[in-house]
């Protein structure tokens, strides 16, 4: 199971026309979206249209996000998180009703208690897994009660899936959307092919690397510092306090240029080292726990007495030998795949998706790698900052492609605590659980 404070490095081919067709925007859609995987309740609304002149947008009409606040725990707690949720999905679903677009007061809208009239929603999206079964359930139930009350469908959304797609949402207001989505994912390494066709070709079998900088930041920030977090994901606190002045901090930054330079051992002035984890193989795999656990025993044998240039030293270490180690693996990926496929055309765009993609470091390690290893043509994607975490909005955008492929949601569905995207997997993928109907045929 996933906690969503990671980073997913993915890649994708060009969509082929076939699915360009069966993605295109055929008519305007308007979703409610329900987020309740883990710690955040969040509610959006978001709608697509197509336009001859300026083609398909997007526009977010609201979108909140409340965290449980779990600090006094140094990280999530799975009661508190519930809660949160049972007290506060409501009321966000109210406050989203007053930005639904207003209507004329036809068959097709909802009347509120001001009196007011708003377009109905198309269908309901809300997140079906994975996550945590009792916190998915509460968003999911809303969902179908919504659902029931209104008479309008409802698609039960994959959450890998939902960061898989969430970059083409650029801002807040309306923005062109590609019409055929690139992807993204989370802790894994993927190659996506089409909405529902993803190959992992490397996971973590640990833990996720935002959950390891998380770790890594509790020891290694200052206490007072670390009073001051509003939330849990620490990994922002670290980056704020080891790199102050931002990409000025790491211009100097440069890059193995080999898979030999990968293995050299890194000894610091302060005697200690942190290694890279699966420097000496390339075996597609990612593991990012004994980072965390390097650092706790570098703590732990100073008795904690380190001076703020040290902590800074050994956070910029730590970080750097995660992102290092996500990029080598994503070379070894890509190489792979040129050497797998080489009369299709070359893989174009890296999409990198979840918490941890809003570190600057990370996407300059990223680039940096590409560069100087035959990969300087790719070009690199990911959301804004305020959508790299989870958030309803992309439960919206993934429901509203997946509605437009045809795909509902079974109101008998059940949350899901485990669901893997690949489709060769025992559970067969995003499609793979039974609840989902296509065209008015169960599948």
């Amino acid at each position: 199971m996933f906690l969503s404070r990671g980073s997913v490095a993915t890649l994708r081919k060009s969509a082929t026309s076939a699915s360009r067709s069966l993605l295109r925007c055929r008519r305007g859609l308007l979703t409610l979206a329900i987020e309740s995987s883990c710690d955040d309740t969040s509610v959006a609304i978001v709608e697509k249209k197509s336009d001859k002149s300026t083609g398909d947008q997007a526009k977010i009409h609201f979108l909140e996000n409340i965290t449980a606040d779990s600090r006094a725990h140094r990280g999530i707690h799975p009661i508190l998180a519930l809660e949160s949720h049972q007290e506060n999905l409501a009321d966000l679903i109210n406050k989203a009703l007053q930005s639904l677009p207003v209507s004329n007061g036809d068959v097709n809208s909802i009347r509120l208690a001001d009196g007011s009239s708003r377009q109905r929603p198309d269908f309901i999206s809300a997140t079906r897994g994975p996550g945590m079964r009792s916190n998915l359930s509460v968003g999911l139930d809303t969902g179908k009660a919504l659902s029931v009350a209104w008479q309008i469908p409802m698609v039960g959304v994959h959450h890998m899936q939902a960061h898989l797609l969430e970059f083409t949402k650029r801002h807040i207001t309306a923005i062109p959307v590609p019409v055929h989505p690139r992807f993204g994912g989370h802790s894994i390494i993927v190659h996506s092919k089409s909405l529902t066709d993803h190959k992992i070709m490397a996971s973590s079998d640990d833990i996720a690397m935002g959950e390891t900088l998380d770790k890594a930041a509790r020891e290694i920030i200052p206490p007072t510092l670390l009073e001051q977090a509003k939330t849990t994901m620490y990994g922002k606190t670290l980056e704020q306090f080891v790199f102050p002045n931002g990409p000025a901090d790491f211009a100097d930054y440069r890059p193995p240029m080999t898979r030999g330079e990968e293995v050299v051992k890194r000894k610091s002035q302060w005697g200690w080292s942190v290694t890279t984890p699966f420097a000496n193989t390339r075996a597609l795999q990612l593991s990012f726990s004994s980072v965390a656990s390097m650092v706790g025993k570098i703590i732990k044998d100073k008795n904690g007495c380190l001076s703020d240039e040290e902590r800074v030293d050994l956070g910029r270490e730590a970080m750097r030998v995660c992102f290092e180690h996500l990029s080598s693996r994503t070379i070894i990926a890509l190489e792979a795949l040129r050497l797998r496929h080489q009369d299709e055309e070359e893989i174009k765009t890296l999409v990198v998706s979840g918490g941890v993609a809003a570190n600057k470091f990370l996407m300059h390690v990223l680039r940096s790698f590409l560069d100087v290893r035959g990969f300087e043509h790719m070009k690199i994607v990911a959301p804004p900052p305020y959508l790299c975490t989870d958030n309803a909005a992309m439960i919206g955008w993934a429901g509203i492609e997946m509605f437009e492929a045809g795909w509902r949601t079974n109101l008998s569905c059940r949350a899901l605590r485990k669901w893997t995207l690949d489709p060769q997997a025992e559970d067969g993928g995003v499609l793979g659980p039974s609840g989902w109907v296509r065209d008015g045929s169960s599948v």
